[in-house]
């Protein structure tokens, strides 16, 4: 029997150098390895803002006087607000607020400046779309200090009697849809989308990669079986995987974490579904283009990645900045988490979800195309 080897510094070397030929060979681990890093940095450090400002805001205003332009020119100075719409009545506020096109709405009455003159204490009624109590928060924090500001400002000369008593206005704060601000009421409906990106990109990820690492492949290039007929029977299993995931998630959120359900159970299904397909054809391609399941796996990491941060899940949106919002607008999870939050939080219908609808549609039939593409390309 042969004794113990002595450890031999040139056969460790030459592993050494092995290992150093192997990634070298494997450009995509090689890209991982460099660009993750680059991506949490460049994420982490530039487009995350847990303070948003600049958001926007909708007014309706029926009294144009000193006071109230000087009220809306106070909210721009803060930085939280920014006025970028004139909404004609109160239903287009709402309709806008339901959209998500605004996260506020200001809405000063008829003879607002009249009654601030008569001492009858008029109120200024600002509504905000609380469904994510982060992004809205500081901003109505600060409106106290807003009006403060406009009353010290306006209240002098013949005004300066006012001051004297009881403040001359009141600002009313309506947070809607979610009005005790509860984190859950975000964050649970939020996390179906998390989940669903994660185990649908992940498995069907390695569909493709493991029939060739199986050897399998050769049965399906046999078979009379045109690219899209595959690509399509693959995905199918997974979408029943994907329902009854959703299916677990909601249970939760309605019976464990209490999330209103305002919306039709029907239409989060419908949009879950089609979220499902937009994510199994980002699957589908990573595993075209992957060589082995360690590569399919890098990709889906890499994709899920951004859709943790650039989504609205866990950091305010608007709060990023508008090259990290256009990135963010190109992922679905980005509209599934409106339309998720809009149907239960919000009841919206069709009309108001339509919006985040098409976005997701778009994006399932490009890379489907995408996906089809790849697959001819790899088995030449």
């Amino acid at each position: 029997m042969k004794g113990r080897q002595r450890f031999s510094g040139a056969r460790w070397w030459a592993v050494v150098l092995k290992e150093f030929t192997q990634l070298k060979r494997d450009r995509l681990t090689f890209a991982m390895i460099m660009g993750i890093p680059i991506m949490q940095m460049t994420l982490f450090g530039f487009a995350i803002n847990t303070i948003p400002r600049h958001l926007d805001t909708g007014v309706i205003s029926a009294d144009d006087s000193d006071v109230t332009r000087d009220f809306m020119e106070a909210m721009q100075n803060s930085s939280y607000f920014k006025i970028v719409e004139r909404l004609p009545n109160e239903e287009a506020g709402r309709e806008a607020l339901a959209q998500g096109q605004l996260l506020f709405v200001v809405n000063i009455p008829a003879g607002f400046t009249r009654q601030v003159l008569r001492r009858e204490r008029p109120s200024i009624l600002i509504e905000a779309d609380a469904t994510d109590p982060t992004t809205t928060g500081s901003a109505l924090a600060a409106v106290d200090g807003i009006t403060q500001t406009v009353i010290q400002r306006e209240l002098t000369g013949p005004l300066a009697s006012l001051q004297g008593g009881p403040a001359p206005f009141a600002v009313s704060v309506h947070p809607l849809y979610n009005p005790d601000e509860i984190t859950q009421y975000n964050v649970v409906p939020g996390l179906m989308g998390m989940v669903l990106t994660l185990t649908m990109v992940m498995m069907t990820g390695l569909a493709v990669t493991r029939e060739r690492e199986r050897g399998t492949m050769e049965n399906l290039l046999a078979m009379p079986s045109t690219p899209l007929e595959v690509m399509t029977g693959k995905l199918v299993p997974y979408i029943g995987i994907g329902l009854l995931q959703a299916s677990i998630i909601l249970l939760a959120a309605r019976y464990v974490f209490f999330v209103p359900f305002f919306g039709n159970v029907l239409a989060v299904y419908l949009s879950t579904l089609l979220f499902i397909a937009a994510n199994l054809t980002v699957g589908i391609t990573f595993s075209s283009l992957a060589r082995n399941q360690l590569q399919a796996v890098q990709l889906a990491i890499f994709y899920f990645l951004p859709n943790i941060i650039l989504s609205g899940f866990m950091f305010p949106f608007k709060g990023m900045p508008g090259w990290a919002q256009a990135i963010g607008n190109l992922l679905p999870l980005t509209y599934f988490n409106r339309l998720v939050r809009g149907i239960l939080l919000k009841g919206n219908g069709w009309a108001d979800s339509w919006p985040s609808v098409w976005p997701m549609m778009v994006f399932t039939v490009v890379v489907m195309c995408v996906a089809v593409a790849t697959y001819r390309r790899t088995l030449d």
